[in-house]
């Protein structure tokens, strides 16, 4: 049994994104292509003397501590053990927050690994991959090793795919983080009594390179979000006019996503954007 227990939480874009239908129990439905990148946090969790569980956190602020999905991750793998030992978290951020890279989501998978651990391993992956979905829709992709899954449902439905050719990509984060909550309503408004939505069958074979997906690539979100924020409207219009392979918006917003030929193409793209749509990050898909 170990002490100290470290993860990288690598983020994810989505490739394509569509909401189903709202649930009678509040929830939506979606099928979206979970794509992970390289750009990740880091964070380490310690057995502490103390009881409970305590947050540092470095690079962003992420809000109150009791509601940071790496706490609640942690103290699900604690109670489901019935483990009492305390744990002390280390955050360090480079994910832009409530931004639709799965930032929360991705930390919170690496304390659902990281706590059982220093458990002792006692929960099984399908335990954990339970526990997960329980803390949010991108939770259980994060989780797993796949760098590419089709998911459905709440997202813990998954088929892990081959993975894609890396590829460089830029991140374009616009300075107006957007609620997920409020964008799902923001679908619904737009959609009103138009009903739910079917799942697309999917065939694997459609989706081995970068331009059978660009043809695939759609989010339900953007016109809602694009509609309501300007700024970030307008950072997905100057990202597009880069000529990327592919131009999507990942997840709810706000950061919106080029994926390029080469790494010569996405460095000239950068020096296209420069600072006047928000943060622009280079990175690469896994």
């Amino acid at each position: 049994m170990t002490d100290t227990a470290t993860r990288e939480a690598r983020a994810k874009i989505n490739l394509f994104l569509r909401v189903l239908g709202r649930e009678t129990g509040g929830y939506h439905s979606i099928e979206t292509l979970f794509c992970r990148i390289e750009l990740a946090d880091t964070l380490i969790a310690r057995r502490s003397d103390a009881p409970g569980i305590t947050l540092e956190v470095s690079g962003a602020d992420t809000g109150p501590e009791e509601e940071n999905l790496a706490v609640r991750a942690a103290r699900a793998v604690l109670e489901t053990s019935r483990r009492s030992f305390g744990v002390h978290l280390i955050l360090q951020k480079r994910i832009p927050v409530g931004a639709g890279l799965g930032g929360g989501s991705a930390d919170a998978a690496a304390a659902l690994s990281a706590v059982n651990e220093l458990a002792g391993s006692p929960l099984p992956r399908a335990e954990l991959l339970h526990l997960g979905a329980r803390l949010g829709a991108d939770v259980p992709f994060c989780l797993s090793d796949a760098p590419l899954a089709v998911a459905w449902g709440h997202g813990e439905r998954m088929l892990a795919l081959p993975p894609l050719p890396a590829a460089p990509i830029l991140l374009l984060t616009p300075p107006v983080p957007i609620r997920t909550t409020e964008a799902y309503q923001w679908v619904d408004a737009a959609r009103g009594s138009a009903g739910t939505r079917g799942a697309l069958l999917l065939d694997p074979t459609t989706l081995g390179g970068w331009s059978d997906v660009a043809r695939m690539a759609g989010n339900d979100f953007e016109s809602a979000v694009f509609g309501r924020v300007s700024q970030i409207r307008e950072g997905f219009e100057a990202l597009a006019r880069t000529g990327p392979l592919l131009c999507r918006m990942s997840g709810s917003g706000s950061t919106l996503v080029a994926v390029y030929r080469s790494d010569s193409d996405r460095d000239a793209a950068r020096g296209m954007l420069g600072r006047k749509h928000g943060a622009v990050t280079a990175s690469r898909t896994v």
